[in-house]
Order: C-alpha cells, then sequence, then structure tokens
C-alpha cells in the first residue's frame, strides 16, 4: 500500500508556497466535532486563508472551512470557528518561541488522515513580497523552457 492510500489527503494549501517562504513543519491533531469529521471524510474542506495562532499555551487553527455534513441532525457550530491543535508541551513552546522572535506565521499546508485521526500539517512560514512571489514564477518558466528545450532536442527537432 502506498503512502497516499494509507493517508488520503482531504485538502492542501497551495497558495502557502506561493504566498510565504516555508520553514519547518509539524503534525498536529485537530479536536473536531462529529459532523466535522464525516465532511472531511467526504472531501469537503479548505485551507486557504487559515492560519494557526498560540494563545495561553496552547494552539488555535482560524479560518480554516470545513462545511456543515448536510446529513448532519445537529449544527456543527461554525464551518471558519477556531479549533484547537494538539501538539506536545515542547512543541507548542518551541514553536511559540520562534513565532516571538521571529515574526514568523503558523500556516496549515495540509489536512489529511492517518490511522483514522484527522491530522493538519502546519509550518512556520514568513510572508514573500511581490517580487518575491514574480521572481519564484520566473524560475519556474525558466526552468519549463529548459525542460521543453532539452525534450525537443532528445526528440531530434530543432527550434
Amino acid at each position: 500500500m502506498t503512502k497516499s492510500e494509507a493517508e488520503p489527503v482531504v485538502a492542501r494549501n497551495r497558495k502557502a508556497a506561493h504566498d510565504y517562504h516555508l520553514g519547518e513543519a509539524w503534525e498536529a491533531g485537530i479536536v473536531l466535532q462529529g459532523p466535522e469529521v464525516k465532511a472531511l471524510r467526504a472531501g469537503r474542506a479548505s485551507l486557504v486563508g487559515g492560519f494557526a495562532i498560540v494563545e495561553e499555551r496552547e494552539i488555535w487553527l482560524h479560518g480554516v472551512h470545513i462545511p456543515q455534513y448536510s446529513q448532519s441532525r445537529w449544527f456543527n457550530g461554525g464551518s471558519r470557528r477556531k479549533r484547537k491543535l494538539l501538539l506536545h508541551r515542547a512543541q507548542i513552546d518551541k514553536i511559540e518561541r520562534k513565532v516571538n522572535e521571529g515574526g514568523l506565521t503558523i500556516v496549515p499546508v495540509s489536512l489529511y488522515f492517518k490511522d483514522g485521526r484527522a491530522k493538519v500539517e502546519i509550518v512556520l512560514a514568513r510572508g514573500k513580497k511581490t517580487w518575491d512571489k514574480r521572481h519564484t514564477l520566473a524560475e519556474r518558466e525558466a526552468a519549463r523552457e529548459v525542460e521543453r528545450a532539452v525534450s525537443r532536442r532528445l526528440k531530434g527537432r530543432r527550434d
């Protein structure tokens, strides 16, 4: 069984790599209510615009959209409510220290199930400036152009 089958990814925050310089990552558990778990199993969630903050030595996830499960019998308290992340005390202290020192942000990158439990991968990130984003796009386009040229050359065409 491959890793992708063992740990189905529910949501990814692809925009995070575009908007931030990503650093150190941690896997955290997430406290959910029943209907939210069902909505995640149905593959419905969005991490775009999500962030985490440290409040009173606990880490809380804000702005993550988990829509209400349509077949639930009771209301699950809001699709963008704040949710507690589960980490060891030493990890929380380390994250808090780095955020306070370096002006970093805690960004959720992926949401997935592991051994039947919902997990969130959070990353310490530093915001990119506009010129950084343009530079990254230009590098990516240059790499694509090189790949195309090599591919054409291997096929025997000369353009």
